[in-house]
């Protein structure tokens, strides 16, 4: 058992930290660290740390960083290296700056960052982020940088403040909400199960209070998040557990919540009552990300994906019975480890029988310490770039038509950022497009009715249509 953590109260009175500080976080990867990287805000607002865009002006640099894709800690250590020269800047005018490195890469590398980059103050994980007054009152004392990769979820979500209202109006009309961590399903390639740990559901409710107070401070739009999202089972304090589904239901019900979105899913979750909901809940938006990652049976059961090629079409088929107006999106791995061109035929083959809105595709990248990495036949470097510009060609094909399919339809669209151009808004169809209209600064934060007049690679535009009465 972990000690629990002090009242971020009491810590943030004894940290010995002047008021009025900046603090800069830079956040790399999924939703998840989006999420997190926002709340890491929300825990050091009662220490009087406030938010900057700039590192040069910062006292407090978080990195947040994640760890999925090949080299991501390289990547970090670059910038380590950048902030080392920005660190001795301040030292020398005789300011002291904090540097944190969170996340994925934390959890992997530990006390490997202060070995490789000692100007690093903290080192800790996506379990950890609700002890950082502790952990910066520690390195405050101690002249060597601490570390805590430890997994204690479930005190982390409930040390955690209520969002504060004023911040998540500045923040805008759509937000993330994590609902569930960690994983179980031990994917023979994916790192996620050692960096954010098991499985893990927030209590029901504990999700519905933070919704409330976002939909208080004005938010209309939240995406549940999650590695394995559609795992979820919340205890519901009656000594039951809570389905996805009947959080979506529930949330759902809530006044002034207009969209509702999930993601990631595992195909293996897509329980009956989920499946249900995407056409019970109107709320709940027509998109779905569902990875399958291989069209290969073979592959499949190669990477421990437990499903197959053949029942992942059959579930599609069932959701789209129920809604069919749905748009799938999904990821790829092109070259896992032994994979024959029919094996990546077949990839191909269920890309065109599923027709998908969007996809995220990837070569495979050994990650250290998962079972595939030390898996024999490895496919050529050549033949992974030759599969994998063949699999784009036909998912950006599919995505343009897709967006094409939409010109002549009016979609209702949540404006939610301004665009480069003078008098330009920016918002997400139900389909999550980002929609481009002219239109008054008036309408920043509405949901307006759009007819789709272009429809682009990554976007369309359109004209707002005014309601007659």
């Amino acid at each position: 058992m972990s000690k629990q953590p002090e009242p971020l109260e009491k810590l943030a009175e004894t940290a010995s930290i002047k008021a009025d500080k900046k603090v800069f976080i830079k956040t790399y990867g999924c939703q998840m660290n989006v999420y997190d990287s926002t709340r890491m805000s929300d825990v050091l607002t009662p220490m009087g740390y406030g938010e900057t865009s700039a590192p040069d002006d910062a006292d407090l640099i978080i990195l947040n960083t994640c760890h999925i894709r090949e080299k991501a800690a390289e990547k970090v250590y670059s910038d380590l290296g950048r902030l080392r020269i920005l660190k001795s800047k301040r030292a020398a005018k005789g300011e002291n700056m904090v540097i944190g490195v969170a996340g994925c890469v934390a959890q992997a590398e530990g006390e490997e960052i202060l070995r490789r980059a000692p100007i690093v103050d903290m080192v800790f994980g996506p379990g950890a982020y609700h002890k950082l007054p502790d952990l910066i009152k520690r390195s405050h004392n101690g002249g060597r940088g601490v570390v805590d990769t430890d997994f204690p979820i479930e005190d982390k979500f409930e040390s955690l403040p209520v969002p504060e209202k004023k911040k998540t109006l500045a923040r805008g009309k759509t937000a993330f909400l994590s609902v569930q961590e960690g994983c179980d399903k031990f994917c023979t390639f994916c790192v996620v199960p050692y960096t954010r740990g098991a499985e893990y559901s927030r209590p029901f409710r504990q999700v519905l209070d933070e919704a409330h107070a976002l939909v208080d401070a004005g938010v209309q739009e939240i995406t549940l998040l999650g590695q394995n999202v559609n795992a979820y089972h919340g205890e519901d304090g009656a000594g039951n557990d809570a389905s996805l589904a009947r959080l979506i239901h529930t949330l759902a019900d809530i006044d002034g919540l207009s969209r509702i979105r999930y993601v990631t899913s595992h195909p293996r979750d897509m329980t009956d009552d989920l499946i249900d909901a995407h056409s019970e809940v109107d709320k709940l938006m027509p998109y779905l990300h569902l990875p399958v990652q291989a069209g290969s049976t073979r592959i499949l059961q190669a990477m421990n994906r437990q499903h197959t090629a053949e029942s992942y079409v059959r579930l599609v088929e069932r959701i789209r019975a129920g809604r069919p107006d749905l748009a799938m999106s999904s990821d790829f791995i092109v070259g896992f480890p032994g994979e024959t061109e029919a094996d990546f035929q077949a990839t191909l083959d269920i890309v065109k029988e599923i027709k998908y809105a969007q996809a995220y595709s990837f070569k495979y990248s050994p990650r250290s310490g998962t079972p595939a990495a030390s898996h024999e036949n490895p496919v050529p470097e050549e033949v992974m770039v030759e599969r994998l510009k063949r699999l784009q060609t036909v998912l950006n094909e599919q995505q343009v038509a897709f967006n094409k399919s939409c010109i002549g339809k009016t979609l209702p669209v949540l404006l939610d950022r301004r665009g480069k151009r003078e008098g330009q808004l920016v918002g997400r169809s139900p389909y999550l497009q980002s929609v481009y209209i002219q239109a008054p600064d008036e309408a920043f934060g509405e949901m307006v009715n759009v007819e789709i007049e272009t429809g682009m690679a990554n976007s369309l535009t359109g004209r707002r249509v005014l309601e007659t009465t």
